[in-house]
């Protein structure tokens, strides 16, 4: 019974997404509801304020537990490892309202879509839905399967034929109206928040709660001007953050803004087609494209007729795509899985642009609503930035930890400051506000800002480089990473593809290969047919526009595209695509050649072919290129040559790009409509006709920037949609794969009848012409290949294909794959994306670098993706580089090191400080006695305020080291170097106030003595004002505090210095030339205040005159813990070989995944494998199988 309340309790929203969320089902009592109405009275709104920071104990003190079905508040929790918290109300649609449809109110169904989660949600007869709105999208209640589902979408289980049975002809008015009501308005509606909304979210950060119950106290206690200082610091940093965001929400708002009111044409049954604004859109419309111009308001998907769109802001490649119909077939599979990876194809997506539309026949270019709104994939695009991957960064979280411990501290603090004060018999008046005052005390006001001023300084240098930072919590993170993936073509490589030569075949034979550029035109034949034939290319205002290795190849054969002509065939008009030999090319008999129909290219399926027709015949042409070994696989094989391996290898290994042509001749008579063939039936028995060879140049900064990452001990993956063999090439070309070392080519197959899913392994070298035998295992298997530390002399590559038999069929051999595994090709953008969550599993810190064409998901899943390209898809990318080039990268590490080690000496430098203050007032309050206000306010604001100011400007050291810095504030070195620095500093501190007391001059109440005769003793108390000036200057006045001040302020200046470390991350401290000046001139100001020997000066500091020599004194005990503190921080702390000698000593083990198996591999005798073959069953029960792969934060 427990059991199952607990399963009708909670339930999972967006199941197996990346926006997964844990759903709890609650129902809020009156009772409760009045209790906590009172506590938020009694307690001045400090409990309403909690219930603001945290909504679960919010929704657990006003609701009693239910299930999902009765609940009327909805508790939300993310299932990733921060598990975050969100309250959620449920709300009521009503229904009732709207003229229904006949029957709406008997069992019949609400939407004609039988199959629509709308009729499912529909309580009856109420005619209700409840339902929620979660991260701008909507959620109704199915009441079948009792969870909450997504509205606004079409459902996926929708076969091909549905979608054309179901909404070919339009929706009714009155089922466009329910839809309406129920999906919300078809609009991507970014509201500018307002300035109050932003600057109440800011405020009531808990830290800046603290930051006013500190100030509050500290102007009851007349300590004014250091409180006005910061307010004033605050009030800026605060209204600064407020700006940024409200110029964010206002840029995002303009964005998407336009794309809401756009006038599109709609069929409705019975009415026509007709006008309509876009938001008023829902899914299952059907609408017109007419051939203008558009900009998509909704995800669509193509039902007649064909498109030319710009895709641009979904891929961050201007590069026209054509997109075709969803076929008319009877499969009862849903139609993405009928078409595969390929159902992009048919989908017009959120916010690209239609160029151009080619109708089928007389039939106008036809669309049905897919999704609205936030559902698109625009929509995910903007959801992407409102709502961003939370940042696991522990520095964040280790601060927190410092917080809480200097907390405590403070809690020690005030128990002291009870327990002296009592001890004194002193009224509870004065002793709450200096119990509270030593509490304050040990937490710096200042961390959150210094912590900020660290980021936003780094964010300015990487912008003066070119380099744009959406995410600036990031950067610290990019002191961490230690492997980077690449993109290959356009990031390693030259965007652009040189065509250098063609290689035909003729009797299975490959001929003598035509290069280019030549004085000879290409002559004509079937292979100049296919180069000036199969491709995407579009006249776009008088200029060739598309993929630029189809331009390449078009220009080679000389050939012109005349703009879209009609020509007339048994379907009636047709727009079609003509091609004609150009005054340059070969004498050719045929007039041109009309592109009628195109399969078009997609990464899935590494092909495409158009149907085109000669002018003036009647039979048809079938042109195919596309990724060698994938056309070979459709060509008869008594066409392709016997070596076609050892050639299409030559090339490959030169680190060429080979495309494979082939043809067909189509007799499908006169009255055929070449748009309904089926891509199946035509690409099959072809000819094989050569092998196109083009020229792809590595970028002249790929090498250099790939060898100083290798020096720097950062791995550099490949990850590509290129050939293997060629990836492999410019791998080796570029540096990542060094001379000498080994490749071992993985190829996987999936289970084939009984056999299970088989892993071969052999040396690239090795390769034979038939990939599918495995190498025998041969003599040289024996020779033993060592891990050397970190690096190897062996390296995996292996294809998508062979990366997803295993991520299926050998999961556990995967991360042993992955701690060698250099070269990974043929991967889609999903695998890419998988790819990177799994380096990131072994704790990899992962950063991906991509021109953004396929690499959108990898660059928003690794902890810092940098996109090459400016277009709209770029904005998912935390980071964006303007120079076209992986120069960015070693750039962004090092500022990213540089953040990260400035962020922790802030840290350091603040506990320092605060600590320092917390020991000397401690000291003081044990004779019941205080600083004075401007002996606070010089620390406070002339030493710590500047300090944390100009402290983070140091640059970036040009050379990166060979390690990183550390990842975790709470670690040995650091923790150390804090505790023995405030070791330090109470010695001294307490030698000194200890000392002072020794000295033949010293007499306890010298409130009347100064520096000189002239000085007039403090004025007598006067009865009426309670003794109140009096009692302060006594408070103060003493030789402890003229002692403790210049040791705890001077020491404030030297642990600023000891903790500004330079090199390896970092320049000297003496090229921050403000931060150095600045220190200088503190130190003269305390000098001169300390040694000046003026009265005025002593009386305004609240100072007494003590001898020369006591003052000297006071230097040297201050020399001698800036030497101590310097030697230890410089000679011991950071000393790199010290503390690898200690982990060796004491057997200390990484905790990070990565180094385990590093440990585990070089124990393994029988690891790599060479030259053979392994099956998945048997292999299962000898590698390490690790069955808890979740994401770990652990160094």
């Amino acid at each position: 019974m427990e059991e199952k309340l607990w399963k009708d309790h909670c339930g999972l929203l967006n199941t197996n997404e990346e926006n997964e969320l844990e759903m709890l089902g609650y129902k809020t009592q009156g009772w409760r509801r009045v209790l906590c109405i009172a506590g938020y009275i009694l307690s001045c709104g400090a409990l309403l304020l909690l219930f603001y920071w945290k909504p679960e104990w919010d929704v657990w003190a006003n609701c009693i537990r239910c299930s999902l079905e009765e609940a009327d508040v909805v508790l939300l929790r993310t299932t990733d490892e921060f598990q975050r918290y969100t309250r959620k109300k449920v709300t009521w649609i009503d229904l009732s309202t709207l003229a229904l449809p006949v029957g709406s109110n008997s069992r019949g169904p609400l939407v004609g879509d039988k199959d629509s989660v709308i009729n499912r949600a529909l309580m009856k007869p109420q005619l209700k839905m409840r339902c929620i709105q979660v991260q701008k999208i909507r959620y109704v209640w199915d009441c079948s399967v009792k969870e909450f589902k997504k509205v606004g979408s079409l459902e996926d289980n929708n076969t091909c034929q549905s979608i054309h049975h179901k909404f070919g002809a339009g929706l009714t008015r009155e089922e466009q109206k329910i839809r309406q009501l129920v999906c919300g308005p078809n609009a991507i509606e970014v509201e500018i928040t307002p300035v109050w909304k932003l600057l109440f979210k800011e405020i009531l950060d808990p830290f800046y709660v603290f930051q006013a119950f500190t100030l509050t106290l500290w102007l009851s206690q007349g300590y004014i001007e250091y409180s006005v200082a910061i307010i004033i610091l605050s009030v800026a940093s605060v209204g600064l953050t407020v700006y940024d965001l409200r110029q964010q929400s206002m840029k995002l708002h303009d964005l998407v803004e336009e794309h809401n009111k756009v006038q599109v044409t709609v069929c409705t049954k019975s009415e026509g087609y007709k006008e309509l604004e876009s938001r008023y859109l829902v899914p299952g419309d059907l609408f017109l494209l007419d051939g203008k111009k558009l900009t998509l308001p909704c995800d669509a998907v193509l039902v007649d007729g064909s498109c030319i769109v710009d895709e641009g802001m979904l891929t961050g490649e201007s590069i026209p795509v054509t997109k075709t119909p969803l076929p008319l077939t009877e499969s009862p599979m849903p139609w993405k899985t009928h078409s595969m990876e390929d159902c992009r194809r048919h989908v017009l997506f959120c916010g690209t642009e239609v160029i151009q539309t080619k109708p089928t026949g007389s039939r106008p270019v036809r669309a049905v609503v897919l999704q609205t709104g936030f559902n698109t994939a625009k929509g995910d695009l903007v959801r992407s930035i409102l709502y961003p991957k939370p940042v696991n960064l522990k520095l964040y979280r280790d601060v927190l930890k410092f917080i809480i411990g200097l907390c405590l501290i403070g809690v020690f603090g005030l128990i002291y400051t009870v327990c002296v004060y009592v001890s004194h018999k002193k009224p509870v008046a004065d002793m709450v506000p200096m119990a509270l005052l030593l509490l304050t005390a040990a937490v710096p006001p200042a961390i959150p800002a210094a912590l900020t001023t660290a980021t936003i300084y780094a964010q300015r240098r990487l912008k003066k480089k070119k380099v744009f930072c959406m995410s600036p919590q990031r950067i610290n993170i990019c002191g961490q990473i230690n492997l980077v993936c690449f993109d290959k073509t356009g990031t390693l490589t030259e965007d652009g593809l040189d065509l250098w030569g063609i290689i035909p075949s003729e009797g299975s034979r490959f001929q003598k290969i035509h290069k280019f550029p030549s004085s000879t035109p290409l002559p004509w034949g079937p292979l100049c047919g296919a180069m000036a034939t199969c491709h995407s290319l579009v006249v776009l205002d008088k200029k060739i526009q598309g993929d630029p290795l189809d331009l390449k190849m078009f220009e080679g054969t000389h050939w012109e595209v005349e703009d879209s002509s009609t020509a007339q065939d048994g379907a009636g008009a047709l727009n079609i695509c003509i091609v004609r030999p150009g005054p340059k090319a070969s004498s050719t008999p045929v007039e041109g050649i009309a592109i009628l129909h195109q399969f078009p290219f997609s990464s899935g399926l590494q092909r495409m072919s158009v149907v085109s027709q000669k002018i003036g015949e009647e039979h048809y042409d079938l042109y195919m290129k596309g990724a060698p070994e994938t056309v070979s696989s459709f060509c008869r094989q008594d066409t392709v040559p016997d070596n076609f391996l050892k050639e299409l290898k030559m090339y490959t290994s030169q680190g060429f790009r080979v495309i494979a042509l082939a043809h067909k001749v189509l007799n499908l008579g006169k009255d055929v409509d070449v748009s309904k063939l089926e891509r199946e039936e035509a690409e099959s028995e072809l000819a094989f006709l050569g092998l196109l060879v083009m020229e792809n140049r590595l970028k002249q900064e790929t090498k250099p920037v790939l060898r100083e990452l290798a020096a720097a001990r950062i791995r550099s993956v490949m990850v590509t949609g290129d050939n293997l063999q060629t990836a492999v090439t410019v791998a080796r070309n570029a540096g990542m794969i060094h001379t000498g070392s080994r490749v071992i080519l993985v190829e996987a197959n999936e289970p084939e009848g009984s056999a299970p899913a088989s892993i071969t392994w052999r040396l690239a070298e090795d390769s034979k012409a038939n990939t599918a035998a495995p190498h025998e295992v041969c003599a040289n298997t024996e020779e033993k290949i060592t891990l050397e530390g970190e690096t190897c002399n062996y390296h995996f590559a292996m294809n998508g294909k062979t990366y997803q038999v295993i991520i299926k069929h050998c999961y556990s051999l995967l991360p042993k794959i992955l701690m060698n595994a250099t070269v990974f090709a043929r991967m889609s953008p999903g695998q890419k994306s998988s790819l990177i969550e799994e380096f990131q599993k072994l704790d990899y810190y992962v950063g991906m670098c991509g021109d953004g064409a396929n690499d959108c998901g990898a660059l928003k899943m690794a902890h810092a993706g940098i996109s090459l390209s400016e277009q709209e898809a770029s904005v998912a990318s935390p980071f964006t580089s303007q120079i076209p080039n992986i120069q960015c990268v070693p750039e962004l590490i090092r500022e990213g090191r540089a953040a990260l080690v400035a962020s922790f000496g802030v840290v350091k430098y603040l506990t320092l400080y605060s600590l320092t203050q917390f020991v000397g007032t401690a000291l003081l309050f044990w004779q019941l006695q205080i600083f004075g206000n401007y002996q606070y306010l010089l620390q406070d604001i002339v030493i710590t305020l500047l300090v944390c100011l100009t402290m983070s400007l140091t640059e970036a050291y040009p050379k990166l080291a060979p390690y990183r810095p550390p990842g975790q504030l709470v670690s040995p070195p650091l923790l150390l170097s804090v505790i023995l620095n405030v070791c330090f500093t109470i010695i001294m501190q307490t030698c000194g106030f200890l000392l002072v007391k020794q000295q033949p001059w010293y007499i306890p109440l010298a409130s009347q003595r100064h520096c000189s005769l002239e000085n007039q003793t403090m004025p007598p108390t006067i009865p009426g004002e309670n003794g109140t000036s009096s009692s302060a200057q006594s408070m103060v006045l003493s030789y402890e505090d003229t002692t403790l001040w210049p040791l705890s302020s001077i020491n404030c200046i030297i642990v600023a210095f000891v903790f500004s470390k330079g090199k390896p991350f970092r320049k000297p401290i003496y090229t921050n030339h403000l931060f150095s000046v600045v220190l200088v001139l503190q130190l003269a100001t305390c000098l001169f205040l300390f040694f000046a020997d003026i009265d005025a000066v002593y009386s305004g500091m609240q100072l007494l005159c003590t001898p020369v020599i006591w003052r000297v004194y006071i230097l040297l005990m201050l020399l001698v813990n800036f030497c101590v503190s310097l030697v230890t921080e410089d000679v011991i702390l950071q000393n790199k070989h010290l503390w690898l000698l200690i982990k060796a000593w004491i057997g200390y083990q990484s905790k990070s995944r990565y180094r385990k198996w590093q440990k585990t591999l070089q124990r393994d005798p029988n690891w790599p494998p060479l030259n053979v073959k392994d099956f998945a069953a048997k292999s299962t029960d000898e590698i390490y199988i690790n069955p808890t792969y979740e994401y770990s934060d652990e160094d």
